[in-house]
């Protein structure tokens, strides 16, 4: 028998197609083929989450508490910067802080404070002349040394335009280059690594919301000036529609003439559905109103509604309105006087409209 080092090497065969086999993988293949990642999973505990979440939220509450002590000189100087503003308010942020700042932009905006937010990244390629000479720059940065901020800060400098920082440094670029610097700076993060902004965005945000509230004081800005940019929301309809947009006219107004019988007032009522009828003189002017309740009341005390005159139990000197007052303060005067309908006057007290309760709901007044 031959030396083993002198047979022949037998030659490896592909495994046959079928079950068990595999293909065998080129480089290009094993080079992609997907790495299995499984993260490790834990019972959820409920005392523990419940006990982290009181953390946080404690933690996030302390945060915006101690802010309260810088509500100083530096505070007073940048609104008055922000209100002596002749242009918009520009407010730039990187990542999370260019999410908050996003956020009072839109709240500045939105209380009559003119504003907009500008990602800094962008503003270092075009988006800066959006900026004018006549704007006021609001800086958001907890590190107060964001590259994408410091990169434009010579042109921002430059243009000659007011700059507030709010930072969790005061000894940051940012905040030593910034015309007025506003201190957010947190003892901590609410996040048990240290890492995730938290308490450091959650005081940006409570002091942004605290200056656009005190520019919305300084500027005299009403629920109505709010409510005219918010035209599309439950809170538009509220401040902005009219009595008179709402108000049935003409022949859709239950009226009856002050000589009228109980029985005429009631055949009113049931054909106009509204609960109720107005009761005037010859000239359309207002003596007086016919309810359901004094409907009730009227029957209570016996009455008899064929011989009775409209006179006897109407209700005078009811609460009216005017086409122009705001739908929102009819439904005030509805609720103070426990009332479910009122009459409309024009010029010379004559009656013009009438609605009730139902069409301040259609409406989504109430």
């Amino acid at each position: 028998m031959p030396p083993a080092d002198t047979l022949p090497k037998k030659t490896a065969q592909p495994a046959p197609h079928g079950a068990g086999a595999t293909d065998p993988a080129t480089p290009e293949q094993s080079a992609i083929r997907p790495v299995s990642r499984e993260v490790p999973r834990h019972p959820l505990e409920a005392d523990k989450v419940r006990e982290l979440a009181l953390a946080v939220i404690r933690n996030e509450a302390q945060a915006v508490a101690r802010l309260a002590e810088r509500i100083d000189d530096s505070f007073i100087a940048a609104c008055r910067h922000m209100l002596d503003c002749e242009g918009r308010i520009v407010v730039i942020g990187m990542g999370k802080s260019g999410h908050i700042g996003s956020k009072i932009a839109a709240t500045l905006a939105s209380t009559g404070s003119p504003a907009f937010f500008v990602h800094p990244g962008e503003a270092s390629h075009g988006d800066l002349g959006m900026i004018t000479p006549k704007d006021v720059v609001l800086a958001v940065s907890n590190s107060g040394e964001t590259e994408e901020i410091l990169t434009i800060l010579p042109l921002i400098k430059r243009l000659g335009v007011p700059l507030i920082a709010l930072t969790g440094n005061p000894n940051s670029t940012l905040a030593r280059a910034a015309t007025v610097h506003i201190d957010v700076s947190v003892t901590q993060e609410a996040c048990p690594l240290g890492l995730a902004p938290t308490s450091s965005t959650t005081a940006a945000l409570a002091m942004g919301d605290a200056l656009a509230v005190s520019l919305l004081e300084s500027r005299g800005f009403t629920a109505e000036d709010f409510a005219r940019s918010h035209p599309g929301g439950r809170l538009g309809r509220r401040l902005l529609l009219l009595i008179g947009d709402l108000m049935h006219t003409g022949d859709r107004i239950p009226r009856v003439p002050e000589t009228a019988l109980l029985r005429e007032a009631l055949v009113e009522m049931t054909k106009k559905g509204l609960g109720m009828t107005a009761v005037v003189d010859a000239e359309d002017r207002l003596i007086g109103i016919f309810t359901d309740g004094d409907l009730r009341r009227a029957l209570d005390h016996g009455v008899d509604v064929h011989k009775t005159g409209i006179g006897t139990v109407m209700t005078r000197n009811c609460k009216t309105v005017t086409p122009d007052t705001l739908a929102a303060e009819a439904l005030r005067v509805m609720e103070t006087h426990k009332i479910n309908a009122l009459l409309v006057l024009g010029d010379g007290k004559r009656l013009v409209g009438a609605l009730n309760m139902h069409d301040l709901l259609r409406a989504g007044v109430v």
